[in-house]
This record gives C-alpha cells, structure tokens and sequence, in this order.
C-alpha cells in the first residue's frame, strides 16, 4: 500500500480516529491475519465464524486497526452500513453487521490507494470456470513488462478483492484482478472498489446456477464488468461462447474479441494436444504470428491463453515475446491441474479446489487425452456444489460423459454425487468400472487396492468436499 497517515485513512473510509492523533504514518501492508500484521501496517478487525478479530487488537501489534468499534488499540472506527449492504456481504460469523462495514471500509480504503496511482492499469477477469487459470496467464505475461500484483488462488471476493488492490503502490504497474459473483450486482461493486480498465470475460457456464437461475442471468451479471469500462478501455470477450460474445453491445470500450473463430482477432489455430494433455497452437494476431506450446495440463488452456495474450498485445509485447511468456508459464495456484507422478509411475492429477460442470468436462478430455498411450484412467469425482435443480441432470451427464471419453476407472464419492455412479451405469452398463463409495476414506482405500503403476488418477470436486485429501494420501503412499 502506498504511505497514509492515519488521518488520511480515516477521511478515506470515513471514520473517525480513536486513540491516535492522525500523524501516525502507515508505511506497511494491510492485514486480516493478526499473526502476519507488521509494527507499520494495517489490521483489519473481522468477525469469524469462532473468533472476533476485534479481540485480537491489542495483539496485533499494528501501526492502526480499522475496526467496527472501539477497541484496545490506536484505530480507525469505521461508519455502519445499511441492512441491505450488511445482507449482500457473506461473512461467516457477522452477525451484528460489524463485518460488512469493517468490508465496506476495506472496499473504500482500496478505492482511494487506486485513485492515487495513475500510472496503473487495472485488468479485471470473470467467467464461469477458469478464472483463477486466466489470472495467473495473465500476470505471468506482464511480469516482464513492469511490477504486477494479482491475488494469490482465488482470492476475489469482498474481503480478497481490496486486499490484493491495496497490495498496489507507487511501483505497480499492472493490477490484475479476478472478479467472482453470488448474485446480480457483485461485479458491479467489486469495479466500484477498482476501476478496471481491461476487462475480460471467459465464458458463461453453470457455476452458481442454483443461486442466478439461469445462464443468461449469470450472463447478465458477469457483463457487469464490460459496463463498468470506460471509452479508452479494453473488453477481451471469448468469441466462442454466444452469451460473452453479446456483451459487446453492453460496453463503451473497445473490444478484442479471442477464440477460435474466424473473426477472432486473436485467435488459436491448429490445435494439437500430447499425452500429457499439453496443448500447442498457432496464435494469429493483427500484429503477426506465432507458435505456443503451453506447460500446463489441459487443452483448455488455449483458451486462458488467448485471453492473457490479447491482454499483453494491448499493453504493448509483441507476439513473439507473448509466446515466449505463455509457452514458459506455469501453475501458480494450487489443486489446479496440479500433475505429480509417483516413483510407480502413476500419475496423480489434483483438481480439487473447485468444480463445476464445465470445469469437470474440461478436466475429464484432459484426462482422457493423457490415457491414449495405453494408460488406464482412474476419475475421481465428488459433488459440484450449487446447482439448484440442475443437480441431479448435471451430474448425470458428467458420469455418461465419463462413460463416452473411455475412463477406466470411475469412483464416485458422497451421497451428493450419486447421479455421477447413476449417469455411467445408465450410459454404459458399467460393472466394475465405476464405484460409489460415502467418504473420502473409502475412496483412498479402493484407489489403494486397485492401482497398478502407470495409471492416472483425476481427482476432482466443489470445495466443500475436499476431495484433495485422496490426491494427498496417493502422493504420501510414494514416500
């Protein structure tokens, strides 16, 4: 974050100052973890879902803390905030509405750092599946181009998104930024927070469809950022996805479209993927063209890829040295496409941090793609969360799509994923090949007795399952 004195964050929030003078100067970073709060820096005081971080005040040893209410430590008291903003806010644990305002204080403290870095550019990403791939590309290819803050995972909610902006100071030069949503209006707000002067939109897939209702109420949300672009921006749309490809008419600012499309104007062109489902193309751009093979797992990272791609072409590479970058990137965040081979030679696959219907397809091809040298494929698969009525038919379809790409090997695990046994049976009269076991446990203790070296294993559900736990004891299991 850039210097402020106390009393400039106070008139930034606007709150007002306890037991400090407003000289105090703040020259350290902002922090919600009282054990990571530096003597200079800033400790955000939230409410958890079993501790207040307000009665960690006094501990954590901060130059301020910004707080919903008066505590034992210099602070910045932030002002309530309406009902309605208290409701829109997820927060474990809020139940006063502390939270919401110590966020609504996060949100404008961000707001008024960006304000004062002009020479930064904001690029902000949203789709349905791949976001957090797309944001790691994209940081990875501006790296060389100047200093580049992005969040770390999928850090891109009310409390993630001003905490990566405020990681911004005079020295940044591109701010990349992923944007998430629950609801109509979660993107509009969180542009409020950063301006964003590129803007990206992935694609427009089933995540969340049990809260939205439909894609094309998702659609509408997620073109909230190509509304919130100014004239001399930039919004990237995937030509590809009908719904992304319509929002060109909701925006200002100029547009790129990328894809496969012909008139894509970055666009991929003969595709190829290996065994190890590592995709090679040939990026056709208005400046040139150029061959990329890509490091990372999965054909659907061309797609990220151009995204990234159109991206730097903006802000000045070439599209040699755009190669150059995306054909050395690697993963950043973790349980994504992370690919480990045991000493055995079997391959273990942790795709655990989320999953959704699209993201679980893309995954499933790659996996398919790394089993046509002989290999046998194991698919490990537990519930995608927050589906609505789309539940069970969803999750009947990936279990007969699991069928078609020729898996091996399906285990599926938790009462909640049920269809995904069901939908296999069903598509292909499996016997053997595919199981439903209740937990976690049970899944490790099949894999374990039915392994063979040389095997590969995709382990893939909604957070809520932690299912990175079986990729986890497979990878013990080679100690």
């Amino acid at each position: 974050m850039i210097p402020l004195t106390t009393r400039a964050i106070a008139e930034a929030v606007g709150g007002r100052l306890h037991r400090a003078d407003g000289t105090e100067l703040v020259t350290g970073p902002v922090e919600f973890d009282s054990r990571a709060v530096t003597p200079d820096g800033v400790f955000v005081a939230l409410p958890g879902e079993k501790v207040d971080g307000h009665s960690f005040a006094a501990k954590a040893n901060a130059r301020v803390v910004l707080a919903a209410r008066e505590v034992d430590a210099p602070a910045v008291i932030v002002p309530p905030v309406s009902d309605a903003h208290s409701r829109s806010v997820a927060l474990t644990g809020d139940k006063d509405g502390s939270g919401a305002a110590v966020l609504a204080g996060l949100a404008a403290l961000a707001r008024y750092v960006v304000d004062r870095l002009p020479n930064l550019t904001v690029v902000g990403v949203t789709g349905s599946s791949g976001k957090t791939s797309t944001k790691d590309l994209i940081a990875q290819v501006l790296t060389p181009m100047g200093d580049t803050v992005a969040p770390p995972g999928s850090f891109n909610s009310e409390l993630g998104h001003p905490y990566t902006v405020l990681r911004a100071d005079e020295r940044t030069r591109h701010l990349v930024l992923e944007l998430s949503a629950r609801g109509p209006g979660h993107i509009a707000a969180l542009c409020e927070v950063a301006p964003p002067k590129i803007g990206v939109v992935i694609n427009v897939g089933t995540a969340h469809i049990g809260e939205f209702g439909s894609r094309e109420d998702i659609a509408r949300t997620k073109g909230e950022l190509v509304e919130a672009l100014p004239e001399d921006g930039v919004a990237i749309l995937n030509a590809d996805d009908p719904l992304v490809r319509a929002m060109s008419s909701r925006t200002k600012a100029r547009v790129v479209f990328v894809g496969e499309a012909p008139d894509a104007s970055v666009r991929a062109e003969n595709i190829t993927v290996d065994s190890e489902a590592k995709a090679s193309f040939r990026l056709v751009t208005p400046q040139g063209d150029v061959d990329v093979t890509l490091g990372l797992h999965g054909a659907h990272h061309v797609g990220n890829a151009l995204s990234a791609a159109a991206v730097a072409l903006e802000l000045g590479a070439t599209p040699a040295e755009v190669a150059a970058r995306l054909s050395g990137a690697q993963r950043v965040s973790a349980r994504r496409m992370e690919v480990t081979t045991r000493p055995d030679g079997v391959t273990v696959v942790n795709d655990s941090y989320n999953a959704n219907p699209e993201s679980v397809r893309a995954a499933l091809k790659s996996l398919a793609e790394m089993g046509r040298g002989g290999r046998r494929t194991w698919a490990v698969l537990g519930m995608m969360g927050e589906l609505g009525d789309e539940h069970t038919r969803a999750h009947d379809e990936i279990g007969r799509l699991a069928v078609r790409l020729d898996i091996n090997r399906l285990v599926v695990v938790g009462d909640q994923a049920r269809a995904l046994h069901q939908g296999a049976h069903l598509e292909g009269s499996w016997g053997e090949e595919s199981a439903h076991v209740p937990d976690v446990d049970r899944a490790i203790d099949h894999l374990r007795a039915g392994l063979r070296p040389g095997d590969v294993v995709l382990v893939k559900a909604s957070k809520s399952e932690a299912l990175w736990r079986v990729a986890e004891a497979l990878l013990e299991d080679a100690k």
